[in-house]
């Protein structure tokens, strides 16, 4: 199965879901099972819980400043507005990760329309 394997509108999507989803289905599923049972203040715990934020973090920061596609074009100080702005919003209204990460778009997006 590769991604032209079809000609079909749909199969790209289909095959963006199954190559986004199983990979990280398959770890998910091993988390719930081998862990399930352990004291969420356990060390082990604790430490992968600081490297997934760690990952994120770096991911966060390489959408930040070091870009490709549609979001290099944009300066620097936009985009590390919108990522502040979305850190304060997360903050301001107790930690709601949603609402953080839908403000920060809409403040990239509206500074992509209002300076490009």
């Amino acid at each position: 199965m590769f991604y032209d394997s079809y000609d079909f509108w749909w199969w790209p999507f289909v095959f963006i879901l199954i190559a986004g989803a199983v990979p990280t289905a398959i770890w998910r599923w091993a988390g719930v099972f081998l862990v399930g049972n352990m004291d969420e203040t356990s060390e082990w715990l604790v430490f992968i819980r600081c490297v997934a934020t760690g990952l994120v973090a770096a991911v966060i920061a390489q959408f930040v400043f070091n870009p490709t596609g549609t979001l290099a074009e944009l300066p620097l100080w936009l985009r590390l507005g919108a990522a502040f702005g979305g850190f304060g919003i997360f903050l301001a209204t107790g930690r709601h990760v949603f609402v953080g990460v839908l403000m920060a778009e809409v403040l990239l997006l509206s500074g992509m329309w209002l300076f490009m």
